[in-house]
């Protein structure tokens, strides 16, 4: 996979769960697919969401295969439906609209607990949306210090398209 998602930065949300996307998320997303949709769905296992594009979808289905094999091999496949349910069952898609901004689904945002806020965390082949005040508190010491910092220095401003 050529271009990364990399970086943080803080967003506001508005009630409908309208949220422009920061730079180093539009930018990937438009150099890795044509495609004007993105995914997103509940982190595997921390309290957060999870998005990506299309193409990191196809590489997850082989990657649940590829764990499915290896499972049943072991004779252990039970973990398998959850692992796929998250990758699948539980996601949606939203458009990327001309101004850079999505529509968070409902359940997604639900999933994440993202309310007036979203800190958006790059982590390679995919991202993460925090609900920032819940990364401030996590057990992971340099989230928590990004969290605080981003919630005492940036200062997401409306933008236009989401007026």
């Amino acid at each position: 996979m050529e271009h990364l998602f990399g970086g943080s930065a803080l967003e506001a949300v508005d009630g409908s769960g309208r949220v422009r996307l920061p730079g180093f998320v539009r930018e990937v997303a438009r150099q890795r697919s044509d495609s004007r949709f993105l995914v997103f769905g509940p982190h595997e296992s921390d309290p957060c969401l999870t998005g990506y594009d299309g193409s990191y979808r196809r590489m997850l289905f082989a990657d649940t295969e590829r764990l499915r094999l290896r499972d049943e091999a072991a004779g252990t496949g039970a973990a398998r439906h959850g692992r796929v349910r998250r990758a699948f069952g539980l996601t949606e898609q939203a458009e990327i609209d001309a101004g850079g901004g999505v529509s968070l689904p409902p359940m997604v945002r639900r999933f994440g607990r993202i309310e007036g806020l979203a800190l958006f965390v790059g982590t390679g082949a995919a991202f993460e949306i925090w609900n920032p005040h819940l990364a401030a508190e996590s057990d992971d010491p340099a989230l928590a210090e990004l969290a605080r910092w981003r919630l005492g220095h940036d200062r997401p401003q409306r933008h236009e398209q989401e007026e």
